[in-house]
């Protein structure tokens, strides 16, 4: 993928990301926030196949869900490599637990466990990333990832187990 990065005087800035397939896909920023997503099955095109406007919060969401925040597919050799060292697992709160209520901050999981929070579904939400302000709630299932010890040891507090 070849990608660049040019400057818009009085819009903002384009980004240009060209796959290898022939395909392109141009992002235009705006100073005001605003993103504009371009589409090219054939990057020789002088129009685009498919044009879509972006909030900052909705370009957040997809630059999120491109990461892997919800859904990543696992390459099954690196599974068996790592299986003993890291593992990713979703852990619901329960209303025992003492994290309810708390930040991430002021729960300090990561000191107490170990384990990193990397993503919170809450009901139809998903926080990819949260913030170290972001509330634990009853009901809230976090992304966690660790060693094996250290997810057991969050999925406890989780569970308001010790």
């Amino acid at each position: 993928m070849k990608i660049s990065v040019s400057k818009l005087p009085g819009i903002g800035q384009k980004i240009t990301f060209k796959a290898s397939e022939g395909s392109m896909l141009v992002i235009v920023v705006h100073h005001t926030g605003k993103r504009e997503l371009y589409f090219f099955e054939d990057s020789d095109q002088d129009e685009a196949d498919f044009v879509m406007d972006l909030s900052p919060d909705e370009t957040r969401e997809l630059a999120a869900q491109l990461l892997g925040a919800t859904y990543q597919p696992a390459d099954i050799e690196k599974i068996r490599m790592f299986k003993k060292q890291i593992i990713v697992d979703y852990i619901k709160i329960t209303e025992q637990s003492p994290l309810i209520y708390k930040t991430i901050e002021e729960s300090d999981i990561r000191n107490h466990t170990g384990a990193t929070i990397i993503g919170i579904v809450h009901g139809d939400d998903v926080i990819a990333i949260p913030e170290i302000d972001t509330t634990l709630k009853p009901g809230d299932v976090v992304m966690a990832v660790g060693k094996d010890e250290q997810i057991s040891a969050l999925s406890k507090l989780c569970k308001g187990e010790g």
